[in-house]
């Protein structure tokens, strides 16, 4: 199967669990993988025979900049059902919200969290 994928899209956001997470923010990364047949896109080289990765992009960037959310996995949630709902074609998808600056007393790059939706 097709594959359309963002990787590494940087958003600056208000979410987390703590008080300060939430006032003061932090930078988030997301990928979004899509997968879909784009064999007609292929030929015609027509996007209207594709998924448009800018609107993939601007959903991300609507809930990533949006509302604040206490978890990585609400933020996960809201765009793959937003991109599951409303793009004609998906049969399976990926994001991976990733925060880098964790509240952990460790050492370590980030948390990721991974929500799927179709056949992925």
């Amino acid at each position: 199967m097709d594959r359309i994928v963002l990787k590494n899209m940087g958003f600056y956001g208000y979410h987390g669990n703590l008080e300060s997470e939430q006032s003061q923010g932090q930078r988030f990364y997301v990928d979004v993988e899509v997968k879909t047949d784009l064999t007609k896109a292929g030929q015609t080289d027509n996007l209207e025979d594709s998924i448009n990765y800018v609107e993939i992009y601007n959903t991300v960037n609507a809930v990533m900049t949006g509302e604040p959310r206490h978890l990585l996995e609400k933020l996960g949630a809201l765009i793959a059902d937003e991109l599951w709902n409303n793009y004609k074609g998906i049969v399976g998808l990926s994001v991976t919200v990733r925060k880098p600056s964790v509240p952990i007393a460790g050492m370590l790059d980030y948390v990721e969290v991974i929500t799927t939706r179709g056949q992925f």
